[in-house]
């Protein structure tokens, strides 16, 4: 296998925790909520489904716990947010922590141990072409991760749910004045977002890497935040960068694979120093970061 072939096959399956995760996320931003404590979450749903997974009860228990236990961490964010109305970057860095703890606690029994993970399905005849057949060889969560990327594309184009969100983003106190439940609904998206966010865990240490050491989800949870601001609150943008970062995590591999003479932590950083680089030259654009970006994100609302 070249080069090219490993990056185009591995590409959407080292993309998937990056892309579940900023989806959870484009949806709570959306709603006009900024949660910091992704890192945390998926780190808690990957401790809690490998546990799951080595206990014998199989990899979709693993996947429902594991987006139960996001789904947790963040309803206790939710309250200090929306109901206490505490500052959301301190909240979410809190809870993100304290997702990171309590993965390293419950996880410190399991660690090193190694689980089976999910076998590829292959598309009969598009997984034979040469070159980017193996693109079409990917296991079923990277099939469903594409289906809820086009499913929340469709969400905000066409639905009225969609628009809803939009509209409590945009201008809360004006969607509360038509009748709309603001804090209902961003209620809700935080809980997708922390279950996206707990399903993006779970894949990384039950699927991806099947094994538990502790620090495993290891800054994804940083760059699918970061995603969020690079696709500009677009989710095929979010979806383009997704690959794009799926494809610098293999860097260190691909690095071993040709021989590069560079060190194996400079090719590992590869996908933290471009996530930097990307959102200073994102940034340097304050038209196109105004024009996408949410109105009331960050801002605590009361009635």
């Amino acid at each position: 296998m070249s080069v090219l072939e490993f990056i185009i096959s591995g590409m959407l399956a080292a993309a998937t925790p990056f892309l579940l995760a900023a989806l959870g996320e484009l949806v709570v931003e959306r709603s006009g909520v900024l949660n910091l404590g992704v890192e945390g979450m998926m780190a808690l749903g990957a401790a809690i489904a490998f546990i799951t997974v080595h206990m014998g009860a199989g990899h979709l228990a693993g996947f429902i716990l594991g987006a139960i236990g996001g789904a947790a961490l963040s309803l206790i964010f939710a309250v200090l947010v929306l109901w206490l109305r505490a500052n959301q970057v301190a909240a979410g860095l809190a809870i993100g922590i304290l997702g990171l703890g309590l993965a390293a606690l419950v996880g410190k029994p399991y660690e090193s141990m190694t689980i089976t993970g999910l076998k590829p399905i292959a598309i009969p005849g598009l997984s034979d072409i040469p070159v980017v057949g193996g693109i079409f060889s990917q296991d079923i969560v990277v099939w469903l991760a594409l289906v809820a990327t086009f499913a929340i594309w469709w969400m905000f184009r066409a639905t009225r749910l969609g628009l809803l969100i939009r509209a409590v983003g945009e201008n809360p106190h004006a969607a509360h004045a038509i009748g709309t439940r603001v804090l209902a609904l961003r209620l809700a998206a935080i809980a997708f977002g922390g279950a996206m966010a707990g399903i993006a865990g779970a894949y990384a240490s039950t699927v991806y890497t099947p094994m538990w050491a502790d620090g495993i989800i290891a800054g994804r949870g940083w760059i699918a935040l970061a995603l969020v601001v690079f696709g500009t609150w677009m989710t095929g943008r979010v979806f383009l960068g997704a690959c794009l970062f799926g494809a610098l995590s293999l860097a260190e591999l691909t690095g071993q694979a040709v021989g590069w003479q560079l060190p194996s932590q400079l090719l590992a950083s590869l996908p933290y120093l471009v996530t930097i680089v990307v959102l200073g030259v994102i940034s340097s654009n304050r038209n196109r970061m105004r024009l996408n970006s949410v109105a009331s994100l960050g801002e605590p609302f009361e009635r």
